[in-house]
C-alpha cells in the first residue's frame, strides 16, 4: 500500500494533554455509553445545501443555512448534516439497516446473513475470547494486522476477526465493486469501500444484538485497524454510534489526516493516489483531489461525529507518506466538538513513538490501549483525554480555523461548566467559566498532576495563571489562562514568560509565540484575541530540555 522507500528519522517528541482536569475532590465522570441506535439523527431534517468552499477547516459548529449551534442538543442534527455532506461528496452512502439481517453468534464465528428488496448476501467473521466468564465486551478488528490483540483479549475484550474484503473486495473497478455489500446494492454503486465495510461492522453489531448477550455484550463494542483498516475502522466508529470506542491505527490520506492539510503536507500520499490506489473513497470523491478546498466537510468534523464516545487517533510521524501532521491537525479541530460537548476527556491523538515500522504493535501505546477498553468498553477505569504529538509531525491548529468554539450549554442556556474542565480557552468569550483559573487544588507549582496552578501576575487589563498539566521525562505541557479583569471588552493581550536555562518551547497551541527559550511572548491568535469582560482564553505550550521547573516572571498586558 505504501510507497516502498521512505526515510525514517528519530523525532523529537512533545506531550499534550487536552485541557485541565477537575480538582481532587470531584469524582471522573461516567465514560459515555454506546448510543442504542447506529444513527440517532436519522429523524433529522437534512438539506441538500453545502457551504462555501474554504482553504481553512470547516467550521463544525455552523449549519449549513449560515446559523450556529448553541446547545448540545443541536449537535445531534447538527451531526445528521455533516454526516449528509460526508457521504455525498467523500464516502458514497452508507445505507441503513436493511429489511432482514440474521445470524448467529458463538465462542468462535459470528454469522451474517443479508437481504434487501430481492437480493441477499452473507458474510461471517472468526471470534476470539478472553480469559473469565462472559458476556464479553468485544473489539472488531479489521484485517487482522497492526492492532495488539494480545493486549485487547489481556484487558478484558474479545476480539472479532473482520475480513473487510469479504464486505468490500480491493483490486475492483469502480463501476464493477464486487462483495457482499455490492451484491445486495449493485456493484455500479458509488459507495466506496469504506462505507461498505462500515455497513458490514453495523451488520455484526445487528447480529450481535439479536444474539441475547450470552456470549458478547451488545452496547459495549469497539473497533480498531491499521493502514487502510485504519481508514475503514475510523469511518465505522463516526458513523455508527452503537461504537463505543474507535481506534483508528496509522490511517493515512483518505483516513484521519485532513484532507486540506494532506494537500500542503510535504511527503504525503496525495488525494489522488488515495482515490485512485483502491476505490476505497466514494466515487464523487474524484472531483475534489485535485481542490479539497471546496470541499464542504473534512475529517476534523468526522472525528466530531464520534464525539462524545471514546476515540484513541494513533499515527506514525517517521513515514511521511503516512501524513501525520495532518492527522494532528484533524484530531486537533475534532477536539474542539468534544470540549464543547464536555468531553475532552474521551478524545486521545498519540504519535509519540520510536520504532517507524509501518503497523508495529508499539509498547508506548499498551497502556492507553488498556486504558480506553476498560473505560469505554468495561466501564471499570478512567483516562484523560491525552495529545501525545510527535515534534517530527506538530501541527497547530490556530493555522487552520478561522472560528471559535461555542460553550454549548445544556437545555439551551451557553455558559460553561466549572473546576476549568470545559472552560478555558474555548468558553471565555461565549460565556464559560475562568477554566484552569479555578480548577484542581493539585499539582503544586511545578505539577506532574493536572490541576495544580502557580499564580500569576496582573497588570489591570488582564491576569495570566499558569498550570503544568502533564510532565514527563524531560519534558512537560504548560497551560495558561488568560482572563478579562477590565469592564469592557479586552481587543488582544500579551502574555510573558521567562523558561528555566535548558528549557525551549516545542508545540504552542491557541497562541502565537515570539521566542523558544529564555524570555517569551505569547500573543493571541485572531480567533481568541477579544475577551468581553470577565472573560477568559487559553493556550498551551510544551517545553523540552533541562528541568520540569515552571515558566516564571508571567505577566500578562493588554494590546
Amino acid at each position: 500500500m505504501w510507497a516502498a522507500a521512505v526515510f525514517v528519522a528519530v523525532a523529537s517528541l512533545a506531550t499534550t494533554t487536552l485541557g485541565a482536569q477537575a480538582g481532587a475532590a470531584d469524582s471522573p465522570p461516567p465514560a459515555p455509553r454506546a448510543a442504542a441506535v447506529e444513527d440517532d439523527g436519522a429523524d433529522c431534517e437534512v438539506g441538500q445545501g453545502s457551504p462555501a468552499g474554504t482553504s481553512t477547516l470547516p467550521d463544525p459548529f455552523t449549519r449549513t443555512d449560515g446559523t450556529r449551534i448553541t446547545s448540545k442538543a443541536d449537535w445531534r442534527c447538527r451531526r445528521a448534516e455533516i454526516r449528509e455532506l460526508a457521504e455525498r461528496t467523500v464516502y458514497g452512502q452508507k445505507p441503513a439497516r436493511p429489511d432482514s439481517v440474521t445470524g448467529t453468534v458463538s465462542s468462535s464465528r459470528i454469522t451474517v446473513n443479508v437481504s434487501y428488496q430481492g437480493r441477499s448476501s452473507s458474510f461471517s467473521a472468526d471470534v476470539e475470547l478472553p480469559g473469565g466468564t462472559g458476556p464479553f465486551p468485544a473489539v472488531v478488528v479489521y484485517g487482522g494486522f497492526g492492532a495488539d490483540t494480545a493486549t485487547i483479549k489481556a484487558s478484558g475484550a474479545a476480539v472479532i476477526s473482520y475480513d473487510p474484503f469479504g464486505v468490500g473486495r480491493e483490486g475492483t473497478a469502480r463501476n464493477n465493486k464486487q462483495g457482499a455489500f455490492y451484491s445486495v446494492y449493485g456493484s455500479s454503486s458509488s459507495t466506496g469501500l469504506l462505507a461498505a465495510w462500515a455497513w458490514g461492522v453495523s451488520r455484526i453489531i445487528d447480529v450481535i444484538e439479536s444474539s441475547g448477550g450470552s456470549v458478547l455484550t451488545a452496547d459495549a463494542t469497539g473497533v480498531t485497524g491499521c493502514s487502510r483498516y485504519g481508514k475503514g475502522a475510523f469511518v465505522a466508529g463516526a458513523f455508527d454510534q452503537r461504537i463505543a470506542l474507535t481506534m483508528p491505527i496509522e490511517s493515512g490520506s483518505g483516513g484521519v489526516g485532513a484532507f486540506r492539510s494532506i494537500a500542503k503536507e510535504s511527503g504525503a500520499q496525495p488525494l489522488s493516489s488515495a482515490y485512485s490506489e483502491q476505490p476505497w473513497l466514494g466515487d464523487a470523491f474524484g472531483s475534489y483531489t485535485g481542490n479539497p478546498n471546496s470541499l464542504p466537510v473534512d475529517t476534523h468534523q468526522i472525528v466530531g461525529m464520534v464525539a462524545p464516545r471514546g476515540l484513541l487517533i494513533m499515527d506514525n510521524p517517521h513515514i511521511d507518506w503516512l501524513g501525520a501532521r495532518s492527522g494532528a491537525v484533524a484530531a486537533l479541530g475534532g477536539a474542539e466538538v468534544y470540549k464543547a460537548l464536555g468531553a475532552r476527556d474521551n478524545i486521545t491523538y498519540w504519535s509519540d513513538v520510536q520504532d517507524g515500522s509501518h503497523c508495529a504493535v508499539r509498547s508506548e501505546w499498551r497502556a492507553p490501549l488498556q486504558q480506553h477498553i476498560r473505560k469505554f468498553l468495561l466501564d471499570g477505569g478512567t483516562t484523560s483525554g491525552t495529545f501525545r504529538v510527535s515534534g517530527k509531525k506538530s501541527a497547530d491548529l490556530a493555522e487552520w480555523r478561522d472560528w471559535q468554539t461555542p460553550a454549548l450549554g445544556d437545555g439551551g442556556t451557553s455558559g460553561g461548566t466549572t473546576s476549568g474542565a470545559t472552560g478555558g480557552d474555548t468558553g471565555g468569550t461565549t460565556g464559560g467559566t475562568t477554566g484552569g483559573t479555578t480548577g484542581g487544588a493539585t499539582g503544586g507549582s511545578t505539577g506532574g498532576t493536572s490541576g495544580g496552578t502557580t499564580g500569576g501576575t496582573e497588570d489591570g487589563a488582564c491576569t495570566a495563571e499558569y498550570r503544568m498539566v502533564n510532565s514527563w521525562s524531560g519534558g512537560f505541557q504548560g497551560e495558561v489562562s488568560v482572563r478579562n479583569n477590565g469592564t469592557g471588552s479586552l481587543d488582544g493581550w500579551t502574555v510573558t514568560m521567562t523558561l528555566a536555562p535548558g528549557q525551549s518551547l516545542g508545540s504552542v497551541w491557541n497562541g502565537r509565540n515570539t521566542g523558544t527559550s529564555g524570555t517569551v511572548t505569547v500573543r493571541n491568535t485572531a480567533w481568541n484575541g477579544t475577551l468581553a469582560a470577565g472573560g477568559t482564553a487559553t493556550f498551551g505550550f510544551t517545553a523540552t530540555g533541562g528541568s520540569n521547573t515552571a515558566p516564571g516572571g508571567i505577566t500578562c498586558a493588554g494590546p
